[in-house]
């Protein structure tokens, strides 16, 4: 089973936000109080950080859906819901995430380096917060919004100082085994290393980190033996060390040949590479150093005599070294580690990047309406943040929610926009992306009789807040006196008449 994966496609989805609450207070002597119903919370969002202990993708690998806790409920009492945790994700230091088209979001390098991934969603605003002087209890809330969802992808791109490259076989794992505390698998036979390792070296004053990559063969540039998998290795290091094999079992290779072939395939990569760099030191441009490793063997030690004078020709340090009997290890240790000195120092030092406030244009539009066919007819889509981020926040089983969202589309201009662009009462209206649009019959808001209806989201209930003067108690109560004094003196005159009837018997009948 794998252990250690530099690569990963990685889908991460932030918490949905909280519905808001429709609530009315309800006190002793007061049954309708005013509308109490809280918010919701906001939506976690998922943060990848980057962790010293964490060394690869693996986890990503096996669980490669992630997603952050959703915010809590609104509640009556102006409870608001609880906020939803951030899901923080650790990542190796050096992972650089892209979008799905390619495009490079973050270069995570250092550790405590953070970057959020997908942001949660907002809380619904609760009827309390939707109360005005005009609509004093809402019989609504706001729904949460969903959180942002995306598809990334994770590349390790190893942070060293030291790059080995070369043959398989040539004894990479072997120098990176001796020189440091790094135990990598061993063996006499190609691709023994499939996974970059890491050490580091102590010599004197001297501290890096050593990245034994892969080895490579003709091709690799184009994706041949493990290829582009792992040259991405060598990105970051500032030096280069060129591992040639003096000691080779093939008679068609030498250590000259196995250097013309790995400049090659280094020298395509590069192409591509240089063209990020950036601040950094182009790839062939980067200090080199050439190791002659297996020179306790006598034939790596005849080997060594015969392309000394070639190698000394390029005006790199060539040194002569053996993994096995640590021959030459020590000036090895102390020539890379002036090397990658001298490199740090020539670093230009980081520069914080300006914070950019980029505010929307004054005149920028809010939203637009397209004219497009749906179901063989002409439809009219409204597309804009505004309109979508309302109809995701409306709950359509109220009625009075729905209207609340005419009023927001109307005050925006969305009708009269609709009418200019040929829309008649019972055009087809889809509102929101393509794939979970809200389609609807558009019908104009009536102005004609607006006066004969009641404000939406008022209660006439509460507002019934006129209170008698005295002289209009004064009048009610003459007119009950009076009501009340006209029935006893009809009741007085039909005594006096003295015209007494029995029910049970009927008078036309005597």
């Amino acid at each position: 089973m794998a252990t250690f994966v530099d690569r990963v496609e990685l889908q991460v989805a932030g918490g949905s936000g909280g519905h808001g609450a429709a609530s009315i207070r309800r006190e002793k002597f007061k049954p309708l109080a005013g509308p109490d119903g809280a918010n919701g919370g906001r939506g976690g969002d998922v943060i990848l950080e980057v962790d010293a202990s964490t060394t690869t993708l693996l986890s990503y690998h096996h669980r490669p859906h992630q997603r952050a806790t959703s915010g809590g409920f609104g509640k009556g009492d102006l409870r608001h819901g609880a906020r939803g945790e951030d899901l923080v994700l650790s990542v190796p230091d050096g992972t650089v995430i892209t979008a799905g088209d390619g495009t490079v979001l973050a270069d995570l390098v250092g550790i405590g380096t953070r970057y959020v991934a997908a942001r949660g969603g907002a809380g619904g605003l609760g009827n309390a917060a939707l109360a005005t002087t005009q609509r004093k209890a809402p019989g609504f809330a706001l729904l949460g919004e969903p959180g942002q969802e995306r598809t990334l992808v994770l590349e390790l791109k190893s942070v060293a100082d030291v790059a080995l490259v070369g043959y398989p076989s040539a004894g990479k794992s072997s120098l990176i085994a001796a020189m440091s505390a790094a135990r990598p698998k061993i063996a006499d036979y190609p691709f023994t290393t499939l996974v970059p390792n890491l050490g580091v070296v102590e010599a004197g004053q001297y501290r890096y980190t050593v990245a034994d990559v892969p080895g490579l063969i003709p091709g690799a540039s184009e994706g041949k033996g493990l290829g582009l998998d792992f040259l991405r290795h060598i990105e970051r290091c500032h030096v280069l060390v060129h591992v040639l094999d003096a000691a080779s079992l093939e008679s068609s290779r030498d250590p000259l040949t196995d250097l013309a072939t790995i400049e090659q395939e280094l020298a395509a990569y590069a192409g591509s590479l240089d063209e990020e760099a950036g601040a950094r030191v182009p790839l062939m441009e980067r200090p080199t150093v050439i190791v002659l490793n297996k020179t306790d063997l006598p034939d790596g030690t005849d080997m060594a005599e015969m392309v000394r004078e070639r190698l000394a020709e390029r005006e790199v340090p060539v040194l002569e070294v053996s993994a096995l009997s640590h021959k030459g290890l020590r000036e090895l240790s102390f020539v890379l580690g002036e090397l990658v000195e001298a490199a740090r120092t020539e670093m230009p030092e980081p520069e914080v990047a300006p914070i950019v406030l980029t505010p929307a244009a004054v005149d920028a539009e809010q939203f637009r309406v397209v004219t497009e066919q749906f179901d063989g007819a002409t439809a009219f889509r409204v597309q804009g943040d505004k309109p979508e981020r309302w109809v995701r926040q409306t709950d359509f089983a109220n009625d009075e929610a729905v209207g609340f969202l005419a009023d927001r589309l109307a005050k925006l201009g969305v009708e009269d926009q609709l009418l200019k662009a040929g829309a008649v009462a019972g055009s087809t209206v889809l509102i929101g992306p393509s794939d979970d649009a809200v389609v609807f019959d558009w019908e104009p808001t009536m102005v004609g009789g607006a006066e004969l209806l009641g404000i939406r989201g008022t209660d006439r209930r509460m507002e019934d807040n006129h209170r008698p003067t005295r002289d209009e108690k004064r009048e009610k109560q003459r007119e009950r006196t009076e009501a009340r004094m006209n029935r006893v003196a009809a009741m007085e005159a039909e005594r006096r008449s003295g015209h007494w009837s029995d029910p049970s018997v009927d008078d036309e009948t005597r």
